[in-house]
C-alpha cells in the first residue's frame, strides 16, 4: 500500500484467522473481508459473523476505523443467527460493540432484520449499481439474486466479493428458503457475464482449497458457468 495505491484489503477465514476454537466456524469455512482506504484508515467489513470480538481486534490492530458492514445475503452464517442447530454471533453483537450502518440489498432488508433482530433504522437499503465511497475507495453493489432474493456482490477495483452467489467451484444453493434456480441461472449467465476475465473472484466460503481466482480461470473450470440452457442447469441442480 502506498500513496498511489491506498487500497486496504484482508480476506479472513473462519476457524483459522478468527473463531479459531469454534469447530462449526472451521467446518463452515466462511470468508469475511475487510475493505478500505489505508490513508484515511477507514474500512468496512463484509459479512461479519462467528467471532465479532476478534474481527474488531483485527481492525484495531491494523489501525483502521470501521465505518460500515456490507452484507451479501441474510443467511445466519453471514450475519449471525440460528441455522443447522448452530447459534452464530453476528450483526447484533457488532451493533452492540461498534454500531455502524449495515448495507443490504433492498430485497434482503427484511430478511436481515428478521434473522438478526437489528433495527431497520440501522439498515441502508441498496440497489444494483449503487456505490459506496470509503475514503478514496469506491465499492460498487451488484444485485445477484438466486441464492436469496437480495443476494449481492461487491466490486472494488479488480476484486469481486461474491458471497454465496459464485464459488470457485459451484455456486450457492437454491433449495433453501428464498432460493430460485431460474434467477440463479440468469445471474450466472447474464448478470456476471459482463465482468472481465481479469477480475479476481473472492467467494463467501473456502470450498475447494483456493482462496481466490481470476474469473477467466473460474469460467474455464466451474461447471455451473459452462451450461448452454436453463434445462441443463435444472438437471445439474437436481
Amino acid at each position: 500500500m502506498s500513496a498511489d495505491n491506498p487500497f486496504y484489503f484482508r480476506q479472513l477465514l473462519s476457524g483459522v484467522d478468527f473463531a479459531r476454537y469454534d469447530s462449526s466456524a472451521r467446518s463452515m469455512a466462511n470468508f469475511i473481508y475487510l475493505i478500505g482506504d489505508a490513508e484515511t484508515r477507514e474500512c468496512v467489513v463484509v459479512d461479519p459473523a462467528w467471532d465479532i470480538d476478534t474481527l474488531l481486534d483485527i481492525v484495531a490492530e491494523d489501525d483502521m476505523t470501521l465505518k460500515g458492514a456490507l452484507i451479501t445475503h441474510y443467511h445466519p452464517d453471514h450475519v449471525g443467527g440460528h441455522i443447522f442447530g448452530m447459534d452464530i454471533l453476528g450483526l447484533p453483537e457488532l451493533m452492540e460493540r461498534n454500531p455502524v450502518p449495515v448495507y443490504v440489498n433492498k430485497h434482503e432488508a427484511d430478511g436481515v432484520r428478521q434473522v438478526t433482530g437489528i433495527s431497520m433504522s440501522d439498515i441502508k437499503q441498496m440497489d444494483s449499481e449503487d456505490t459506496l465511497k470509503i475514503g478514496s475507495i469506491d465499492i460498487s453493489f451488484l444485485h445477484t439474486p438466486g441464492h436469496t432474493p437480495g443476494s449481492q456482490c461487491f466490486r472494488v477495483k479488480d476484486y469481486l466479493i461474491a458471497g454465496d452467489t459464485l464459488f470457485l467451484q459451484g455456486c450457492g444453493r437454491v433449495d433453501l428458503p428464498g432460493g430460485d434456480s431460474e434467477e440463479m441461472y440468469r445471474t450466472l449467465t447474464q448478470r456476471l457475464v459482463k465482468i472481465q476475465d481479469g477480475v479476481v473472484l473472492y467467494p463467501g466460503h473456502n470450498y475447494g482449497g483456493k482462496a481466490a481466482a481470476p474469473l477467466g480461470e473460474v469460467r474455464e473450470t466451474n461447471t455451473y458457468l459452462q451450461l448452454d440452457s436453463l434445462a441443463q442447469w435444472k438437471m445439474l441442480m437436481g
